[in-house]
């Protein structure tokens, strides 16, 4: 009886102990919070709490389950000792990674409010984003060593593999010559500023906004709502279009095939019209000219202007589909025709070959001409 009534000590005085820490955590976190506002670190950390209730509560148990004196406690006590460590070691990094977290999204967040470059944004949210992700890798790889060390089997093993560690090195990078390039590149792109989360990508003749890097792969997602996932070595190896380099602003073309009697004067006038009716344009500069001819038609390029690639695929769809209306309804002779037939001119003057035109009189007779 006096052994059970010290299992309850122990297990009730845990978790109030527990329960009590977390509360008071809890509380000064929401002090804090409310004191200063502009910072969200105290607001993040909040989220840590059942992380730190379940380490506070393994190393109570793990320090005080010897002193209940029960008997199947003592009977096991190397596997109980052993299920408490690992829970332990497994809270543990489960709070390292949630602080470190807090941590970065809070300084993210206060330097997102005091900049207004969205570039540099995109690039510092890249960065981060990576270096949470390497962070967490690192604390789950040390943690799981340090469990798998708690038993004595794989302490031997551990001095095994450090005996032979240059042959299992070598062995384990030729086998993850992929992994590793593609980890390496995954650093490359997020400090060498060659792309980052937001941009607009052309890839494999795809466009797209980059989604999300990781250490191996990278996603885009085209304007169709797919993703494209590519590993992080393309970006390093292959050309690519970043439309988001050095600025959004973007300029682009639209094409239209026309008729060779087609009245550029006035396209270019409507084209002035249709930009100025348009709110994605940016009033940046325009232009229309003829840049091609063909023996059936003429090339008419307009070049206008939008602030981003979003406005400005709505700018050309927009200047396309009112040129053409406006063609086929004020200038239909303007649009690509294909001729069957000889025009008017044409045929009246193999009709009056070989006459002459000179006028008569009623009663003279018309004489065939030389």
């Amino acid at each position: 009886m006096n052994h059970a009534l010290r299992l309850l000590t122990v297990l009730g005085g845990s978790f109030l102990l527990t329960a009590a820490a977390g509360w008071a955590a809890d509380l000064l976190l929401r002090r804090a919070d409310a004191r200063h506002p502009e910072t969200p670190l105290w607001n993040s950390l909040r989220r840590c709490r059942p992380a730190l209730q379940i380490v506070l509560f393994a190393a109570l148990l793990r320090g005080a389950h010897r002193q209940t004196g029960w008997q199947p406690l003592q009977e096991h006590e190397a596997a109980v000792g052993r299920a408490l460590s690992l829970a332990l070691i497994g809270a543990g990094a489960w709070l390292i990674v949630g602080v470190a977290s807090a941590a970065v999204e809070s300084g993210y967040a206060r330097y997102a409010a005091g900049t207004r470059d969205p570039a540099r944004l995109r690039r510092v949210r890249t960065q981060i984003t990576l270096i949470t992700r390497v962070v967490t890798v690192v604390v789950a790889v040390v943690a799981a060593a340090a469990m798998l060390l708690t038993f004595p089997s794989f302490r031997a093993l551990g001095t095994s593999v450090l005996a032979s560690a240059g042959i299992i090195g070598i062995v384990a990078g030729v086998a993850a010559q992929s992994t590793l390039g593609n980890l390496f590149a995954g650093f490359q792109i997020a400090f060498g500023d060659m792309v980052r989360i937001g941009d607009t990508v052309v890839v494999a003749g795809e466009w797209g906004v980059v989604e999300d890097i990781t250490l191996t792969f990278l996603a885009v997602r085209t304007w169709d709502e797919r993703r494209i996932t590519m590993p992080v070595s393309y970006f390093t190896t292959r050309p690519f279009e970043n439309w988001s380099r050095g600025g959004v602003q973007m300029t682009g073309t639209v094409f239209l095939h026309c008729d060779h009697s087609a009245p550029v004067d006035l396209m270019r006038d409507k084209l002035r019209e249709i930009l100025h009716n348009c709110p994605e344009w940016d009033g940046r500069g325009w232009d229309l000219a003829v840049t091609e001819t063909t023996p059936s038609t003429i090339v008419v390029r307009a070049i206008v202007t939008a602030k981003d690639a979003d406005d400005l695929w709505t700018v050309r769809c927009a200047v396309r589909e009112q040129l053409v209306a406006w063609l086929a309804q004020k200038h239909t002779d303007a649009l690509p025709r294909v001729v069957l037939a000889p025009s008017r001119e044409t045929g009246a003057g193999h009709a009056g070959a070989g006459w002459d035109a000179t006028p008569h009189t009623p009663g003279s007779r018309r004489t065939p001409g030389p």
